[in-house]
């Protein structure tokens, strides 16, 4: 199977997969927040930034890192998984501690500590998780994370639904991430003891475990700047929940919570195509430099495509979408929604950057620079939440973001990455056109049933784009590989 069949080969898994998991997520979200309200949603939504924001800590950039040196090189792979597990199992005894401690500290009421210690836990079930998923992803065999993704959905939708039967508090909801995360924590061990057995490589991963102690202090200075990467976004991807559950209580970060986790879903988009290029990109750094630009300007064309339609089809309907999903208990997330969604068509945008950055050896780059913007967020967060609370939350997520991202541009042009100034204006000037002709009919056929409208947006934003050759031939050739990739 070539590059291209296997990465449209393991998008369409992860798609498909990440699709079907958020659809679920979507409902089992909506159903947490209707019955939960806008309060102890927000507790829960509290939990889940406090405890998001000490994850990185049970991981330090071990997962990419794995990825990266084991698609380039699979014998490395018993090394890795073998001192990997070790390593984690001290950074995730730490990173309860460090929870437990800084939860106690901040004097919040007991039904709250108590819902942060049970997401403490699903914290520590996801970093071994994230282990075993990064041999699947420097395999290439990411459908058995499809299948680990959809587990995990599956199970938090029905034990919310059954939660709500039995009458749970949010503590009773915190504990369904703890059971649901582990037991594919479960699946995903026996994937690698089991499933990898008749592939000699990755079976070596599993049984020929290779301890090395002198391994660690090379390893984790090279994982370091994808730890502080993650740090620094996961510090302003949350701090600003937590600066508004000290600084405006409980209500409001349900009312921002409920845009932003709108907006979180749709990350699965770049994640999973990001997850499926990685491990070509990092190789193709090693073995051709011409295939490696190629699939950043493809990367970022597709990310483009997407995210600017998304961005205005979201701004014009974000009324619709947050009454009809949260109802009426959530009408101030609506401006929450119209601004945040901007942080998405950015973060689209940048997303091959950031891939080509870790893939090339230069991670530290990408932590640098999310490090000044996790100051930056910090600080906007402090003006803003006082003064305009929520919306001031939300400004400050966007402007970060588009900090971020226009940082990653700049470095891309220095070392010779930047996408060709020709190809980037005619691409993006043609999507203008597609997404204005589409803005257009959502603006005046507002009143139609929500999902028609979506599905006709859809259609006569790819039309436009096709008929004015925003989509070319090469385009719908890779298309056609990813909804049946050719095989050997």
């Amino acid at each position: 199977m070539s590059t291209v069949q296997r990465v449209a080969k393991n998008t369409t898994v992860l798609l498909a997969a990440q699709i079907a998991s958020y659809l679920l997520a979507f409902f089992y979200m909506m159903y947490t927040a209707r019955y939960l309200g806008p309060a102890s949603f927000g507790i829960l939504s509290f939990a889940l930034a406090f405890t998001g924001i000490f994850a990185v800590f049970g991981d330090l950039g071990l997962r990419p890192l794995t990825v990266r040196e084991v698609a380039r090189d699979k014998s490395l792979a018993p090394k890795y998984l073998a001192n990997v597990s070790l390593m984690k199992i001290i950074l995730v005894a730490i990173t309860f501690g460090l929870i437990a401690l800084t939860i106690n500290l901040m004097g919040y009421p007991e039904e709250t500590i108590k819902v942060v210690y049970l997401l403490a836990l699903f914290v520590i079930f996801q970093a071994f998780t994230q282990m075993f998923y990064a041999i699947f992803q420097a395999f290439e065999r990411m459908e058995f994370q499809a299948i680990g993704q959809m587990l995990n959905a599956v199970l938090i939708l029905g034990g919310v639904i059954s939660a709500i039967k039995l009458g749970f508090s949010v503590v009773g909801f915190a504990s369904l991430y703890v059971i649901a995360s582990s037991i594919v924590l479960g699946y995903s061990f026996a994937v690698m003891r089991l499933k990898f057995s008749s592939n000699p490589a990755p079976a070596s991963a599993a049984k020929a475990l290779e301890f090395d102690w002198s391994f660690w202090k090379p390893t984790m200075k090279e994982a370091l700047p994808f730890g502080l990467t993650g740090m620094f976004g996961m510090i302003y991807t949350y701090i600003d929940s937590v600066m508004l559950s000290l600084m405006q209580g409980d209500a409001v970060v349900g009312w921002y919570n409920a845009a932003y986790r709108l907006i979180l879903v749709l990350l699965f988009i770049p994640s999973a195509f990001g997850i499926a290029v990685f491990p070509s990109m990092s190789r193709f750094y090693i073995t051709s430099q011409s295939s490696l630009r190629s699939s950043v300007e493809k990367y970022f064309k597709y990310m483009v495509i997407l995210a600017v339609p998304i961005g205005v089809g979201t701004t014009l309907l974000a009324q619709r979408i947050i009454l009809l999903v949260f109802g009426m208990g959530y009408t101030h997330s609506i401006i929450a929604l119209q601004i945040l969604i901007w942080t998405i068509v950015i973060t689209f945008a940048g997303a091959a950057f950031v891939k080509l950055f870790e893939s090339t050896d230069r991670q530290i780059v990408v932590a640098k620079v999310a490090g000044i913007c996790m100051a930056v967020n910090i600080i906007l967060n402090l003006l803003l939440i006082p003064r305009f609370s929520y919306v001031g939350a939300s400004a400050a997520t966007v402007v970060t973001e588009f900090i971020l991202v226009g940082s990653i541009f700049v470095f891309a042009r220095k070392v010779g990455y930047a996408i060709p100034q020709g190809v980037l204006v005619k691409g993006i000037s043609k999507v203008a056109i597609a997404t204005s002709v589409m803005g257009a009919f959502v603006w005046h056929f507002e009143s139609l049933n929500l999902l028609v409208l979506v599905l006709l947006a859809i259609l006569l934003y790819f039309g436009v784009l096709y008929i004015i050759r925003g989509i070319d031939k090469e385009d719908v050739s890779l298309f056609r590989q990813v909804i049946k990739p050719e095989r050997s």
